[in-house]
């Protein structure tokens, strides 16, 4: 009898490997293709429907178990037909590489456990803006495959009659070159870069020590400065040249007349202008260039007299944004008026309570004088509070009241506070409904044009919300967009170029398009699920949270963005910075 009980054992343990050897990779299993802090939440979600109870947790090759774990029961999608059934594995913390395997339906791609494991996306994160240079050859020694050439050198662009003035009639000639093309284009906004440069310093500001390990490989010229500074630096230098020295005020784009083909920079010939100025412009330009002046006083030696030009440069936009202080940037109606017609991205915003309240911000905390904040008082309860896009800065100006000692005692800064901790709270209030258990996706409205920066500027806010009041749950919640970003969501991609298994292939990126390499430039975080389909492609799935396409007609949903990536940077260097003080990882 108990031979036959052996023979019985031998054979179901030969039918269980053979079982296993034969699983396939399932896309129905979404989780962080990246990785999870070792004793960090883990969890993974099954789109569909099994009849199975449980999962496990197994070497890449299927051959041993390490954790066993039970599926939670379905759960309904609010935003698509998709049900699903949780995993945690949040209590494995063994560190190394893994499946999570589902009996009868297949395996995910794998994923890494670790105390670094976000570190490398960090860098490429970082190093997409040095691939969105412009005016300068991309070395084979830093961007390897995807080396090219300078690109637009943008050093004789004319004045749009738009911007025409005495000092500077249609048709002059200077120089605006370098910064970084705002997306998949090849132009340059102002407006943009605002939301974009005030993020990116302030992940240095917020998180100055963290930031010294961000090193991606990207040419370095000044010793001493973090890579988050040096990159910055790089699109500053041409923001300052987007004012007009004879009044202060700025430009708000470097612009071809409409968009180039999909070809590499600098083949097209096409002239370059600087268009129209205006308040949001003005008052973008002042808010980064305070902030950077307040930063760069820390680095005069390797930027000498750049902190005293920004300074110099804010006050001066500050003074012609007084006088203009409600002009917009109209395209539509310029083009009824102008020549030759601009059709590149407009950035037209025609509500600046918000841009008023982030300079006067800025500018206090560089110098606390009683007219900003008068200014930050009056827009204070008129702007709009929602997480930052390039047309809501409001919650810039927050950050930077909270951020700064000589602010934090206002009673301005204490309403925004609480302002920032109840949006925090309503965003945690609701997790648990959400059929991927996360921060993203909880209302409709996170899923618009640029939906993975809504994700990534929520776990911002969350951020901060930890910042003010040192509790580690809104950490784990901004980790949980951060899950959401590297392929927990409806659409099972990891969203970064480059990273995970199942990353876009074919984003709306015209370098990307147009080098004859197969993998695009990696590092860019696409814009995702967008149920407008404003570019009329082909999407397989339109439902609300899976409307997204990896081709590269798609700007709706695949295109890259200069100020989608900054909140990725800020985000993931924030996570790497309160790993330890978050329990992720052990000291």
């Amino acid at each position: 009898m108990k031979k036959f009980i052996l023979m019985d054992a031998f054979l179901f343990c030969l039918f269980s490997f053979h079982s296993l050897q034969a699983q396939k990779l399932s896309e129905n299993i979404k989780l962080n293709q990246v990785g999870y802090y070792t004793h960090g939440p883990k969890n993974a979600i099954l789109t569909g429907s099994v009849n199975e109870k449980y999962f496990y947790i197994t070497s890449t090759n299927l051959r041993d178990t390490f954790f066993t774990g039970n599926l939670t029961q379905s759960k309904s999608s609010a935003y698509s037909t998709t049900k699903t059934q949780l995993a945690d594995f949040s209590s494995f913390q063994k560190k190394g590489a893994y499946l999570l395997l589902i009996n009868n339906l297949g395996h995910s791609y794998v994923f890494t456990i670790g105390d670094d494991v976000l570190s490398n996306t960090l860098n490429a994160s970082l190093k997409g803006f040095y691939y969105q240079r412009a005016s300068m050859p991309l070395e084979e020694k830093y961007a390897g495959k995807w080396a090219r050439g300078a690109g637009h050198p943008d050093n004789k662009v004319s004045i749009h009659p738009s911007a025409a003035s005495k000092e500077r009639p249609a048709g002059f000639i200077t120089s605006s070159t370098g910064g970084w093309y705002d997306a998949g284009d090849y132009n340059k906004y102002i407006v943009n870069s605002g939301i974009t440069m005030g993020t990116l310093l302030s992940a240095y500001e917020d998180f100055p020590e963290a930031s010294k390990s961000v090193k991606p490989s990207i040419p370095y010229d000044k010793n001493g400065v973090p890579a988050i500074i040096e990159e910055a630096v790089y699109n500053l230098r041409w923001m300052l040249t987007m004012q007009d020295p004879n009044d202060g005020g700025v430009y708000t784009k470097c612009t071809n007349a409409s968009f180039d083909g999909m070809i590499l920079p600098g083949i097209t010939t096409l002239p370059k202008y600087l268009v129209q100025k205006s308040t949001a412009a003005s008052l973008d330009f002042v808010a980064v260039t305070a902030q950077a002046g307040r930063i760069l006083k820390k680095f005069k030696a390797q930027y000498p007299g750049l902190a005293d030009s920004c300074v110099s440069a804010a006050k001066k936009a500050w003074g012609w944004a007084l006088v203009n202080n409600n002009l917009a940037y109209d395209q539509d109606g310029n083009n009824k008026k102008f020549t030759p017609a601009i059709t590149t991205g407009g950035y037209g915003d025609g509500h600046f309570e918000d841009e008023w309240l982030w300079a006067a911000s800025e500018m206090y905390s560089l110098n606390a004088d009683n007219e900003y904040l008068a200014i930050i008082k009056a827009n204070q309860k008129l702007a709009k509070i929602e997480v930052p896009s390039w047309g809501t800065v409001t919650m810039l100006a927050y950050y930077t009241l909270i951020r700064n000692k000589n602010t934090a005692t206002l009673s301005a800064t204490a309403e925004m506070k609480k302002e920032v901790l109840a949006m925090a709270e309503s965003f945690l209030k609701n997790q648990n409904q959400n059929a991927f258990n996360t921060i993203m996706g909880q209302q409709a409205s996170d899923f618009v044009w640029g939906s993975n920066a809504v994700a990534a500027n929520q776990g911002i806010l969350l951020i901060n919300a930890y910042l003010i009041s040192k509790n580690k749950k809104y950490v784990d919640a901004a980790l949980s967009n951060v899950d959401y970003l590297l392929g927990r969501n409806a659409t099972g991609y990891c969203f970064i170029t480059g990273s995970g298994s199942k990353s876009p292939m074919h984003p709306h990126h015209r370098p990307s398009i147009a080098d004859g390499v197969t993998e695009p430039v990696p590092g860019l975080l696409v814009g995702g699920p967008n149920p407008g389909k404003q570019d009329g492609c082909v999407y397989e799935f339109s439902e609300t949270e899976t409307a997204y396409t990896d081709v590269d007609c798609s700007y709706a949903s695949n295109e890259i963005a200069i100020n989608w990536n900054a909140p990725l940077v800020y985000l993931l260097n924030a996570v790497q910075a309160l790993k330890q003080s978050a329990g992720y990882v052990k000291k």
